[in-house]
């Protein structure tokens, strides 16, 4: 016979940590994974810290290149993200509430899928600029927080825009957008290559070498190579769940157009400006 599950229970080794009035607005914070690939381990993160409302969507199924650092395993291949998601996620605490949507996120579902949350987690491929774009715009006009999380090598970058923030990620990326478009190259590796550009001094140097030679196998036309390794995915877990819990703890959390870059190569955090101004 399986365990009742009990909320108070599972929880109890937080306290200390996260007090009580925070961990009543976790089990009550709805929260969207626009994207579940890197959002896998944001998500399991958010699981077994109490959260129990989530909305998910990818249209994507799991390979095996995905092991390697998603929170699936071998069972899950074939399988949609979404589903095999919900079922780790339920596994972890059997009264989650858990919607899935096996299709992806573009411009004409965002702004319904962000009406249903409390929180927004932007953890799109940014290969899809355009459906990245559509979330954030959707984020902004609704006036909800929303996270972009990035996996960098050996380490983690998340972006935080605050509910009604004047800062916006189409805002920021403006400028790039123009220049490309410009230029008759706006697609995803002429924008997200100026942003590289502006940050990559503040970058460890085997993510910058990794990032370029992506961005020219992606310029030729290829599918996107980049590498990515469990140790920048789950720091991005605990970077994006840790920034979420302070803000609905009311405590400080760096905003855009600062991104918080951690790396355990250098062993270092770093605020980093991202905006071209």
């Amino acid at each position: 016979m399986a365990n009742a599950f009990d909320y108070d229970r599972f929880v109890t080794r937080n306290e200390g940590y996260i007090d009580k009035a925070t961990q009543a607005k976790i089990r009550d914070t709805r929260l969207l994974f626009a994207g579940c690939g890197l959002g896998s381990p944001v998500a399991i993160c958010a699981a077994r810290s109490g959260f129990q409302h989530f909305v998910l969507i990818d249209g994507d199924t799991i390979d095996a290149h995905n092991l390697n650092r998603q929170f699936y395993d071998q069972d899950d291949i074939g399988q949609p993200k979404v589903e095999a998601l919900k079922k780790h996620i339920l596994r972890i605490n059997p009264q989650a509430r858990v919607e899935t949507h096996y299709k992806m996120l573009d411009k004409d579902n965002a702004a319904e899928l962000v009406g249903k949350v409390d929180i927004v987690f932007d953890t799109i491929d940014f290969v899809d600029l355009e459906a990245v774009l559509a979330l954030h715009m959707a984020a902004t006009m609704q006036g909800k927080p929303i996270f972009t999380a990035i996996n960098v090598g050996f380490g983690a970058a998340v972006l935080y825009f605050p509910a009604g923030a004047a800062e916006s990620l189409p805002a920021i990326l403006q400028r790039d957008v123009e220049a490309a478009a410009a230029e008759g190259n706006l697609n995803y590796t002429a924008v997200f290559g100026r942003v590289m550009a502006r940050i990559g001094a503040h970058l460890d140097e085997q993510v910058v070498r990794e990032v370029a030679r992506a961005l020219t196998i992606m310029d030729d036309g290829r599918p996107c190579p980049a590498s990515q390794i469990a140790v920048g995915t789950f720091s991005v877990a605990a970077l994006a769940v840790t920034m979420m819990h302070d803000m609905l703890a009311g405590l400080p959390v760096e905003s855009a157009p600062n991104i918080v870059v951690h790396s355990f190569r250098n062993h270092v955090t770093k605020k980093i400006r991202i905006s071209a101004d």
